[in-house]
């Protein structure tokens, strides 16, 4: 419709000038062209009062006259919201010539949630203008400008785009959190920048660790806002945090106060126990006190729950939120939030590379996370620290790469060097023992020529999104013909466990289940028949999927990301042509090829019963361990006896030096698996001495057959003058 005055219009419609009036002046989005909403104008009023607005101006210009920008502020401040916004419309406004926006977040769940709110903020639709990726899931097209995603898949982008050269803009959200793949890319940037000066890099983070990045690149723009106010806070000693915390919920529900709670606990474990007390007790108090409904929020968990549906004339429902030290930066409700109990500690996995294993650390968390949890609740909030004002916690959070296993690691930056990324320059160098051993886990799977570059395996394994011994076993299974197995087992050891833990009381039941999946050849072969079974019934119109996982203790939602693990690797070993072959489980060969195909990626992790009575020896670094009660060798040990050599999956420190997923094997089968040279650099001990008379024995049996075949050809040779010559000179040459 036009806006031109139309005399007959303006008869019937008198207000018709005001219509027009308005039509002209109707503001559309420059993103999709479209009028925007009456909600869009509503959520930028409220987006005007948040602290980072201040900064709209000064951002914009140091943006454009920068190539590196850090921007540090605490939370509820709207950086992780407003700012992917702003380079946004910087990088319409050249018309995308250099590229779009790319968001890092360290969790899956908090690039859904920011996703989602940023595309409601600007009036378009998810998947369109705003997208996400995470593993196994992305939500974008060809119209997006800007894609939120963890920092792992950005990482792995490179791979095919070394120098990002998609992206006009690269945002490092959460910084501060020093996740392994956010300190590569904090690493990788100086390099990328240098190759494409056009290139803008935003790094959002919190202040203590905003001194450290001016540290380490130098002179460069630091933009710093505050949150507009903070909660009251009450310190409190206790010498037992947990329950200490549990009570206090409790207490805080009694009074009657209004607000939701967020409890900051230690582990997911010590989560699942207070979700499981809490619901207890809860049941027993007054109805008058309304409900109080809990939710567990975890690193494996989902994100936060739907708004409340409340029952007219019924009490409001009291949302308390559950969570460990990976949640402090969520997506919180915070207009809700009155409470925050902060038990001040967390439960660590720390890498130990001398004996290959996790260890689980106590700990006090950081001042950087103390302080965005006190920000959580508004002025009216109080924030109660389950510890003393005086005690001296660390000044910020200990990089992950000074914790982890390092070798995946150290496979993707051999494999940027290729690319022609010349090195890492990381914040926190990585330890040099984590390093060596690293090299030499990546020497022993042959991944690296003699020179110390990748090898053709290298490459290939670099390829495939598993950690670097799963993605060797996985590329051996090509060569023994049990793809179609070895897919099952990684796919299902990388997702969460399968297993549901019972209810008190229902453990036996669950055992009894449990059982009817077991193999006797062990637990990655038990989880081939987990899957199996799981698929069939998804397969049938019997039985709901989700029911029958109910009825057997197991994870519906952790086999339904096995299923999407699964599907990804078979697409990534097609795109890369290797062969997959037919299922065959269940024969005498295709056991012994699974086997085979397990021990050439997991040689390192072979431990030996060394008195019959489950306490296994663990040949690469000496420690004794046990099978895990949920083994299915825990579960039927009584009757059919522990075996001798096994290969396991992980080893735990924690668990009382428990070994998980674990398979038997014949000492055979690993000396013809191993390489020669780790055989030859295990540390001495009489499991080492029966295995090397067992290669001493094979090898003079070997010998003696060969003499004795060459006896053999000699004798028939003296038949025929040519054919003798013909085979000496054979014999010689060999």
């Amino acid at each position: 419709m036009s806006g031109e005055n139309n005399p007959a219009e303006t008869d019937i419609y008198p207000e018709s000038e005001d219509f027009f009036a308005f039509g002209e002046d109707l503001e559309l989005n420059q993103f999709d062209g479209l009028p925007f909403s009456s909600r869009y104008y509503k959520l930028l009023k409220e987006r005007k009062t948040l602290p980072v607005w201040r900064l709209r101006c000064e951002f914009d210009d140091t943006l454009v006259n920068n190539r590196l920008v850090i921007v540090a502020g605490t939370a509820k401040t709207g950086k992780s919201t407003q700012i992917p916004q702003w380079c946004a419309e910087f990088c319409l406004s050249a018309q995308y010539q250099h590229g779009t926006v790319v968001c890092t977040q360290t969790k899956k769940q908090w690039a859904v949630d920011l996703a989602l709110h940023v595309a409601d903020e600007m009036d378009v639709n998810i998947g369109h203008e705003v997208g996400y990726s995470i593993p196994l899931e992305t939500c974008c097209s060809s119209d997006t400008v800007l894609r939120f995603c963890t920092d792992d898949m950005l990482l792995r982008e490179m791979m095919s785009d070394p120098y990002l050269e998609h992206y006009g803009v690269i945002i490092i959200d959460q910084a501060h959190e020093r996740t392994v793949s956010t300190d590569i890319l904090l690493g990788l940037i100086k390099d990328i920048l240098l190759q494409r000066p056009e290139l803008r890099v935003v790094v959002l983070t919190i202040p203590p660790m905003a001194e450290k990045l001016l540290i380490h690149y130098g002179t460069i723009p630091l933009l710093s806002l505050e949150a507009s106010c903070s909660a009251e806070v009450v310190h409190s000693s206790s010498k037992d945090y947990f329950y200490s915390a549990l009570r206090l919920v409790l207490e805080i529900h009694r009074t009657k106060e209004e607000g939701d709670v967020i409890v900051f606990l230690a582990s997911a474990e010590e989560v699942r126990c207070a979700h499981h007390i809490l619901q207890r007790e809860g049941t027993r108090l007054g109805t008058d006190l309304g409900q109080m409904v809990l939710v567990v929020l975890c690193q494996s968990q989902g994100g936060l729950p739907c708004v409340l549906t409340e029952q007219p004339g019924s009490k409001k429902a009291r949302r308390v939120f559950l969570s460990t030290q990976q949640g402090e930066d969520v997506w919180w409700p915070t207009d809700s939030v009155n409470f925050v109990i902060d038990t001040g500690v967390q439960k660590k996995m720390v890498y130990n590379p001398r004996i290959r294993a996790n260890s689980v650390v106590l700990q006090p968390i950081s001042q950087c996370q103390a302080d965005i949890r006190k920000q959580l609740t508004g002025a009216a909030g109080k924030c109660f620290c389950l510890y003393s004002e005086k005690t001296q916690l660390p000044a910020e959070n200990s990089p992950q790469i000074l914790e982890s296993n390092i070798t995946p690691t150290v496979l993707f930056l051999k494999r940027m060097q290729i690319a022609g990324l010349r090195k890492c320059d990381f914040i926190d160098r990585p330890d040099p023992e984590g390093l060596m051993q690293a090299l030499e886990e990546l020497d022993y799977l042959a991944a690296l020529d003699d020179d110390g570059n990748l090898s053709e395996i290298g490459i290939i394994m670099s390829e495939i999104p598993l950690d670097p011994q799963m993605a060797k076993a996985l590329l051996a299974s090509c060569e023994f013909d049990c793809v179609s197995e070895m897919l099952t087992i990684t796919a299902m050891m990388s997702a969460p466990s399968c297993f549901l833990e019972p209810p008190a009381g229902m453990i036996h039941d669950a055992v009894q289940c449990h059982r009817k999946f077991q193999h006797p050849e062990g637990d990655h072969f038990t989880l081939i028949n987990i899957y199996s079974a799981f698929k069939q019934i998804q397969e049938g119109q019997h039985f709901s999927a989700e029911k029958w996982c109910h009825d057997y203790f197991l994870d519906h939602s952790a086999l339904k990301t096995a299923e999407a693990i699964r599907s990804e690797l078979t697409d990534t070993l097609n795109k890369i042509e290797l062969p997959i072959s037919e299922p065959s489980f269940g024969t005498k060969t295709n056991t012994l090829n699974i086997k085979r195909a397990l021990l050439a990626g997991f040689f390192m992790h072979i431990a030996r019963d060394v008195d019959g009575s489950g306490n296994y020896f663990i040949l690469t670094h000496k420690h004794m361990a046990h099978v895990h009660p949920l083994s299915s060798y825990g579960a039927q040990s009584h009757k059919l006896g522990l075996p001798e050599w096994v290969v396991f999956h992980e080893y735990n420190l924690s668990e009382s030096n428990c070994m998980r997923t674990v398979s038997e094997i014949s000492p055979q089968v690993f000396i013809q698996m191993a390489p020669l040279y780790f055989f030859y650099n295990l540390p001495p001990s009489e499991s080492k001495g029966i295995l090397q008379d067992i290669l001493d024995s094979d090898g003079a049996r070997k010998y003696k057959d060969e003499e004795q075949k060459a006896s053999t050809k000699r004798n028939d040779a003296n038949s025929s003058c040519a054919v003798t010559l013909q085979t000496y000179n054979r014999c010689a040459i060999q």
